[in-house]
């Protein structure tokens, strides 16, 4: 009788006991990178921000005349925006619908 067979049950009941604690961390880990990118968005639209404000200014002190950098700053800031605005109300919705629910 061979019970090398036997063995290899023992190393498969390994991975059962970890599943759990792997689907945690992987929950964590899958948190964690949407964070970050939600951050990531955040900071990308305040630098787009700032990039509009400091065009607005050297455009009003008079030390470019370029109306088209201006207007280019100016509407990135602005898409940046909307869109950030939108996935936050997405992201607002989705956490409303699961506070609604019912167990």
């Amino acid at each position: 009788m061979n019970i090398a067979s036997v063995s290899n049950i023992t190393e498969l009941s390994k991975f059962g006991v970890n599943s759990a604690s792997t689907t945690k961390e992987n929950r964590n880990a899958t948190f964690e990178s949407m964070f970050q990118s939600a951050l990531n968005m955040v900071k990308e639209t305040n630098n787009y921000t700032n990039a509009a404000e400091e065009a607005e200014t050297a455009y009003s002190l008079g030390l470019t005349d370029n109306t088209h950098d201006l207007q280019v700053a100016q509407q990135k800031a602005n898409l940046a925006l909307q869109y950030t605005v939108a996935v936050r109300n997405s992201v607002m919705d989705a956490y409303k619908e699961i506070m609604n629910l019912q167990f």
